[in-house]
């Protein structure tokens, strides 16, 4: 875990809590990984959507990472578990790189214990999820305006 300030938006962060709190039957070593990645969302900063800078990796960015001890370079979309697809380079957050990545920026190293040992990274481009921050930022249709109740005395 790194101690930089990272980013998320408020629904992301919301999201991650429940999804967190639906783990309790996790084996042993994966309860440790996801205490840290509670960790990660408690020290957060957390942002409404459209204050969030569009170089922060949130859940459905897509980002390119170099390892910094091979040269080797790699790209992910961050997701949540069920979307996950290992195939498709759809990493899940709750994987141990998924939250390693988690809130940092573009041009940010991140240093994170892995299963295999300690990776140092280099977030080197993020690409924001447009589609969830469209989905925010529009107005509401108006077929899905709520409607309106009057009271009358």
């Amino acid at each position: 875990m790194n101690d930089r300030p990272i980013y998320v938006t408020e629904l992301d962060a919301m999201r991650l809590r429940a999804l967190l709190r639906r783990q309790t039957g996790a084996s042993l070593r994966d309860q440790h990984h996801l205490r840290e990645l509670r960790a990660e969302i408690e020290r957060a900063i957390v942002v409404k959507p459209d204050a969030m800078p569009s170089d922060v990796i949130t859940m459905g960015s897509r980002v390119w990472v170099r390892d910094l001890v091979t040269g080797a370079s790699s790209e992910y979309t961050l997701v949540f578990p069920a979307e996950a697809n290992v195939a498709a380079r759809r990493l899940s957050v709750l994987a141990p790189l998924g939250t390693a990545l988690f809130g940092y920026r573009q041009g940010d190293e991140v240093v994170w214990e892995m299963p295999g040992g300690v990776r140092r990274l280099r977030v080197e481009m993020v690409t924001p999820d447009w589609e969830s921050a469209a989905a925010v930022l529009l107005p509401m249709q108006p077929s899905e305006m709520p409607l309106q109740l009057e009271f009358r005395a």
